[in-house]
């Protein structure tokens, strides 16, 4: 039974899934006010705590403390409520990319009751037109720098009533920001409740095919409360770096939620590079990092070259799986592990990760505290220890789709089935094999395509790959292999031979790729996976 809500708008409470279809939700130990609002959580609260003077945002240059960042929430929050006609519920959505500015816009729209939809700012106005339809959205808030797309948008749209422009620069001068210079910094927030929905999670379309997932204000505070506390112990000195978009549920956690909960600093970078993060994290000795492992992988490299990154005291790696090379290693040159981990935008963040003080390679870990795991087949039927099978996992978090036929296949029997295909061992510990759509049958072999790829990676010559089955017509399927290869590698007929050996010799040689194809760089989302739907295009 959902308590209190303080939404005008009730599109998103009508819109949630059936009580039957939904997960079964672990809440004990997450015991929340039935009346929360996150986004004063995560400041006026810190302010309250003795935070004010602590820096929250490091960005485009300057430093803003928990102070300065509840005043210009609450500035903005007037200027939404006051000049934008924004009504708790409503759906508002955010254009930027990663800087403090996207941070301060949306704690404010969370402030003033609304419904957050953060965006990428690589969308154009077609993808863009399908979020605001998917969700009804009738105000958007966007980076001057990327505002066409979001005009081409508004021009046809049924729902979109309201565009304003915010600068996302050092200077913040553009429309939203003038709104608010002149608005008092005490706002009082709207009175939503723990089970109002304050944000929708598009997916990140590894499939290709995008669905709207929502989260309530006590989800927001859950995947601090469990995850960033429990695995990460995150202190107030903290310095967090990251390259995942805020746009996504992952990057949110990461950059904003897990630092602002806690007292801690987020640096921001807009263009999350490697060589940009390396610079960060050496200029403000950053602390915790968020990324996959391919940059890792050349953080390591740049180690080599006399980069400084000692500071780093949490390297965590999701995105794609991390393979055990890339572990090794960052073990072998920093003496800390490096904390795989595995999430879903379904469940806010990460649900099941290793631990610094429990931690073993090519294993994702246990569940994070309030979480429960198994692993079951077909029928849903729990499968013997050892065993491949298809990853179930329930906890205070929980898919819900806006308004989507699909919530019967994520969840079912009140766990949700999050794609994945996982072992789990003896002693309990998960095992990424694939996902459920990337095992390889191939002349009545299940072969898993990461497992395949973790052989290529410990090649020198190769510096990234992704693993499909092509269609062959005597074997049903065959293990082909799209590789990327390091600086001064040859992609020729031997280097593909080479490979074809490497691997048999590393792993059982059924499982070696028949077909080798080199590539100049491998399809990804922003969050650093591999988009294998479209090397199967492309095969």
């Amino acid at each position: 039974m959902l308590g209190h809500t303080g939404h005008t708008d009730h599109f998103t409470r009508d819109n949630l899934p059936p009580e039957e279809q939904q997960p079964t939700f672990l809440l004990d130990g997450f015991d929340y006010p039935e009346h929360l609002n996150a986004g004063v959580e995560l400041t006026d609260a810190m302010v309250a705590r003795g935070f004010g003077d602590n820096i929250a945002l490091i960005g485009n240059g300057r430093r803003r403390t928990y102070k300065e960042l509840m005043d210009w929430t609450n500035r903005l929050a007037h200027a939404l409520v006051e000049d934008l006609g924004v009504q708790p519920g409503n759906r508002v959505l955010i254009r930027s990319a990663n800087n403090p500015a996207m941070v301060a816009c949306w704690l404010a729209a969370t402030k003033a009751g609304a419904v957050v939809v953060n965006t990428m700012p690589m969308l154009r106005a077609g993808e863009l037109s399908q979020i605001v339809d998917k969700a009804e959205i009738t105000h958007a808030l966007c980076d001057t720098r990327l505002m066409e797309e979001m005009i081409a948008c508004a021009k046809d749209s049924r729902f979109l009533k309201s565009v304003v422009g915010f600068d996302g620069t050092l200077s913040h001068d553009a429309e939203l920001d003038r709104l608010a210079l002149e608005k008092p910094v005490k706002f009082t927030p709207v009175d939503t409740g723990r089970d109002d929905v304050a944000l929708l999670g598009f997916t990140s379309g590894t499939t290709g095919d995008a669905k709207a997932t929502m989260h309530f204000h006590r989800d927001l505070l859950i995947i601090a409360d469990s995850y960033a506390r429990e695995v990460l112990d995150v202190q107030p000195d903290d310095i967090f770096v990251g390259s995942p978009p805020l746009a996504f549920t992952f990057g949110l956690g990461g950059l904003a939620i897990f630092p602002l909960r806690f007292g801690a600093a987020a640096t921001l970078l807009e263009t999350a590079s490697p060589p940009n993060m390396i610079e960060i994290i050496e200029k403000y000795r950053a602390t915790i990092c968020f990324t996959a492992p391919t940059a890792y992988r050349f953080m390591m490299r740049a180690m080599e070259e006399g980069a400084d990154l000692s500071s780093l005291r949490a390297a965590v790696s999701a995105g794609e799986t991390l393979p055990k090379p890339v572990y090794d290693e960052w073990m072998a040159k920093t003496g800390k592990p490096m904390l795989d981990g595995i999430g879903a935008t379904e469940m806010l963040h990460i649900f099941v990760s290793n631990r610094f003080d429990d931690h073993r390679p090519a294993c994702t870990g246990r569940p994070v505290r309030g979480f429960e795991a198994k692993v079951i087949d077909a029928e849903g039927e729990e499968v013997p220890r050892g065993t491949p099978g298809r990853l179930a996992v329930r906890g205070p978090t929980g898919c819900r789709y806006l308004a989507d036929d699909r919530q019967s296949i994520y969840v079912q029997d009140g766990w949700n089935i999050t794609g994945d295909t996982f072992v789990m061992d003896a002693d309990g510990y998960l095992h990424f094999a694939a996902r459920n759509d990337d095992m390889i049958v191939s002349s009545g072999y299940n072969i898993a395509g990461p497992e395949v790829e973790a052989a290529l990676l410990s090649h020198p010559a190769v510096l990234e790959c992704g693993v499909i089955a092509a269609p062959d017509e005597a074997r049903g399927n065959i293990v082909e292999a799209h590789v990327v290869l390091a600086d001064g590698f040859a992609a020729d007929a031997d280097m593909a031979r080479q490979l074809q050996e490497h691997v048999k010799n590393t792993i059982a040689p059924y499982k070696y790729p028949r077909s080798v194809k080199f590539i100049a760089e491998l399809p990804k989302t922003a969050t650093g996976k591999v988009q294998r739907f479209r090397l199967r295009c492309d095969a």
